[in-house]
């Protein structure tokens, strides 16, 4: 035993996990939290962002980008709320990270008394919003509720968790021991029936197709020798993006699953909610399902799947592909058919979708293979979805269904600081990017160097059209009025440029890229074609 704050055991039992940084803002109630990480020497790093919202989404990019835990401080009530968009985020992504907050007083907490940053039952407020979350009392009871937190991040659904410590505890000393870290976490495994059950009804299958997300990140070695066995496309929307290399010929994104979905018999849907396929292309009798999922929650979300299989993916894949092997058909390869169809397919989006396309082509040719792209809800990110090819698992991240508009630059900066050694390139509309550019401060401070591009139309383009074509050009809080990007950068210490065609935008990524220090590009841009319903198609095609 040791005798050490309520700041000091936090701090240590998290360098017991391995956590090596952390995105936060110091504030009254986190003063002995912030005084532990000092008073350790800095060996886990303090990133203060400008803002909470970005502190947790840098936590999220972290996290998305490496598979590690990422972990962010706040002050409660606001600050916690401010990250409640991000929390939501990496909920919906499936995304292990850990928030620590502060609280009141402890004799204070839930008695109404109007001080700082007090809102009712802060514990009820985020359990909505994690998979698990606790209030701290004591210091000698932090590494065990460390340790749970831990558990919590890595076995089963993986999910945020949160963890709280009153104000004053965390100055108490007292004797604490340490535990060591715990690394072998529960995992199910896959139901030996179901593993049978699927090799069946796959072999069988004339025209079988994989639905793949970010369930299968990790897994992607076995799912790419089981698609082979199967001669299977692998269709990815935004989560899956990279499981399997866009340079393969059966990985595809949805432009081509949408043109193949009429015809297929069995689907093994991966780590994936696979919404656009089962609710919005549509589903019929002679459609068989296989799921394979971690979350049991997903197996019936669309309709009850003929085989369901709860486990990791990577246990059920291994599984799954020597079963396959005894009962799969005889099939030649397909590679020449499918390359002619992307290729295609590629070709009337190219045609539909400029300048859109040729902007993609200049992102595409300036990020190195192994480098991180980071989407954003603007008409750029939005066709990057269907034709920016990615080579490798964690290297597209988005805010998934959430949708979340202005994550994208901050989880940037979080991605960067996971993989220093990767370039990262960030894509914002003008819109979404007004969100955090306060965080162009942070990435001088803390020399975090990413590459930002920001489409400058001048409006949340999206809406702006919706309002034009859709309802009679009511157009109505959808107009910005925008700094000048470019002096705004230079502002803050950021490197910055202004490219008006995809041509010099390419040269202007090749110079960001080759300088050290973040850079900042602006692209103006008018408006372009509607991406929905071709690089996105949503149209049902079969039952």
């Amino acid at each position: 035993m040791t005798r050490m704050t309520g700041g000091q055991a936090i701090v240590r039992s998290l360098k017991q996990y391995g956590i090596d940084t952390i995105f936060g803002l110091p504030g009254l109630q986190l003063d002995h939290f912030f005084n532990a990480l000092y008073d350790d020497g800095n060996s886990i790093r303090a990133i203060h962002p400008r803002h909470e919202q970005g502190a947790a989404y840098m936590a999220y990019g972290y996290a998305m980008s490496s598979g590690k835990v990422g972990t962010f401080a706040v002050v409660p009530g606001p600050g916690l709320l401010n990250t409640t968009a991000a929390l939501a985020t990496a909920y919906g992504c499936y995304t292990p990270v850990l928030a620590i907050t502060g609280q009141l007083p402890a004799g204070a907490i839930g008695k109404g008394y109007g001080l700082l940053h007090e809102i009712p039952d802060q514990q009820a407020l985020i359990a909505g919003l994690t998979k698990w979350c606790c209030q701290i009392g004591y210091p000698s009871d932090v590494p065990d509720r460390v340790r749970e937190a831990f558990k919590q991040l890595r076995s089963g659904v993986v999910r945020p968790v949160e963890i709280e410590m009153a104000m004053d505890t965390l100055g108490v000393i007292t004797e604490v021991t340490l535990l060591d870290a715990v690394d072998d976490y529960d995992s199910p495994e896959p139901d030996s029936d179901a593993i049978e059950a699927a090799a069946k009804l796959l072999g069988k299958a004339a025209n079988p197709l994989i639905v793949c997300g970010g369930g299968a990140v990790d897994a992607g070695s076995e799912l790419l020798e089981l698609a082979e066995m199967l001669q299977a496309p692998v269709i990815s929307h935004r989560m899956g993006r990279g499981v399997i290399s866009d340079g393969h010929y059966l990985s595809h994104t949805l432009p081509v699953g949408h043109k193949l979905w009429p015809d297929v018999d069995v689907v093994l849907v991966v780590g994936s909610r696979a919404q656009q396929q089962l609710q919005l292309w549509g589903t019929d009798d002679k459609l068989k399902v296989v799921r394979i999922d971690i979350d049991p929650g997903q197996m019936v979300r669309f309709g009850r799947p003929a085989v369901s299989i709860v486990a990791d993916a990577g246990k059920a894949l291994a599984s799954l592909i020597p079963a396959l092997g005894k009962h799969n058909n005889k099939r030649p390869s397909r590679q020449d058919e499918l390359t002619r169809l992307k290729s295609s397919t590629f070709a009337a989006l190219r045609d539909k979708l400029t300048p859109q396309a040729q902007y993609i082509d200049a992102l595409r040719d300036a990020l190195p293979e192994d480098g991180i792209f980071v989407d954003e809800l603007t008409q750029i990110g939005y066709v990057s979805r269907a034709l920016f090819p990615i080579y490798r698992p964690r290297s597209f991240l988005s805010s998934g269904y959430q949708g979340t508009l202005g994550s994208g630059f901050p989880a940037a900066l979080g991605a960067k600081v996971a993989n220093p050694d990767k370039p990262v390139l960030s894509v914002n509309g003008d819109g979404g990017f007004m969100f955090n550019v306060q965080e162009l401060a942070t990435a001088v401070q803390h020399g975090i160097d990413i590459v930002t591009v920001v489409f400058n139309d001048g409006a949340y383009g999206n809406v702006k059209r919706m309002q034009e074509d859709d309802y009679g050009g009511r157009v109505i809080a959808s107009e910005l009025r925008n700094p000048d990007f470019v002096r705004l950068a230079e502002s803050f210490g950021v490197s910055a440029a202004r490219a008006k065609t995809p041509e010099h935008l390419r040269g202007e990524l090749e110079k960001a890229f080759g300088r050290s220090g973040p850079s900042l590009i602006e692209v103006p841009i008018g408006k372009v074609p509607d991406p929905w319903g071709v690089s996105l198609p949503r149209a049902k095609a079969r039952g």
